[in-house]
């Protein structure tokens, strides 16, 4: 009973943004395809149907006016998709290179793990930054160069990095084995999928470790010697 009402909150609060985020990434893209193939083919369809989704990016973007990683991060992501769909190339080659996008994302995740700086850090950051959650911020600041801390950013910059990949190569493998119109369905779904997986997963790991690190400060306030 308890988890049907926190759907349903869930739902009251989020349901016109997940059905204005498929509108924008699903539906229309769809429709605009399935108009323009038959008349412009299928490169020239498959341009015209990204323009809702980076659109659409550029104006949430604009509206929200904020300069900080996040901000820098996302930005980058839409530069990324509008170069993918500059130059030459026939349809699968343009289905390759816009997810070339989720590969870039996650060499960016995987490359931050490697060199000891963990990107996660960074996004928690800016996001508590936007929130403006003060003393949360002041505490995880704090935090940065403790050990188990830092494992467990490191742990989530990995697991985003890997799980991007496997989205990525999953897409790959589709733009060959099923239609563009139907791609353009399933590979949404499958980014939202993937992201909102990842999401919830990051949410369940952090609240365990610092449950257990609260767990680890209480063992030794109770034992000092």
């Amino acid at each position: 009973m308890q988890r049907t009402a926190q759907i349903a909150n869930f739902l009251r609060k989020n349901g016109l943004t997940i059905l204005r985020e498929g509108g924008v990434n699903i539906v229309l893209p769809y429709i605009i395809y399935s108009y323009a193939q038959p008349i412009y083919g299928d490169v020239h369809a498959l341009i015209a149907s990204s323009a809702p989704p980076i659109i659409w990016s550029i104006v949430e973007f604009a509206r929200h006016r904020r300069v900080d990683f996040l901000s820098v991060f996302v930005l980058f992501g839409i530069v990324l998709s509008l170069l993918a769909f500059v130059g030459g190339g026939g349809v699968k080659f343009l289905q390759l290179r816009e997810k070339l996008v989720t590969v870039i994302f996650s060499a960016v995740f995987l490359g931050s793990a490697a060199i000891g700086k963990p990107i996660i850090y960074e996004l928690a950051r800016a996001g508590m930054k936007r929130s403006s959650q003060t003393e949360e911020l002041a505490r995880f600041e704090k935090l940065r160069d403790h050990g188990p801390f830092r494992r467990s950013m490191m742990v989530m910059t990995l697991v985003w990095g890997f799980g991007l990949l496997a989205d990525a190569l999953v897409s790959l493998a589709l733009v060959y084995a099923i239609p563009v119109k139907d791609y353009l369905i399933v590979n949404p779904v499958l980014g939202y999928a993937t992201t909102g997986g990842l999401s919830l997963w990051t949410f369940w790991y952090a609240r365990k470790r610092r449950r257990e690190g609260e767990a680890r400060a209480a063992a030794v306030q109770s034992n000092p010697g």
